[in-house]
């Protein structure tokens, strides 16, 4: 993999990883202040999952699986 493909990764992984950090802050805060329907918190909770899917797959290009 070269650099500039490494980066362009590695920027993609940050975005997710606020994105999924937002994304829980909002869930949690709608869940407390109980203004939010349960279909709107499913949609985001999926999201958030899809986000952390994403993040998952990112890390495991970016970091490579070394076995000691």
């Amino acid at each position: 993999m070269d650099k500039q493909h490494e980066a362009k990764l590695g920027l993609e992984l940050a975005t997710k990883r606020q994105e999924h950090a937002d994304l829980d802050a909002a869930i949690a805060t709608l869940s407390a202040s109980g203004l939010a329907d349960a279909t709107l918190l499913q949609r985001l909770k999926k999201r958030k999952l899809a986000l952390k899917d994403r993040i998952t797959e990112l890390e495991r290009h970016l970091l490579p699986d070394i076995i000691a």
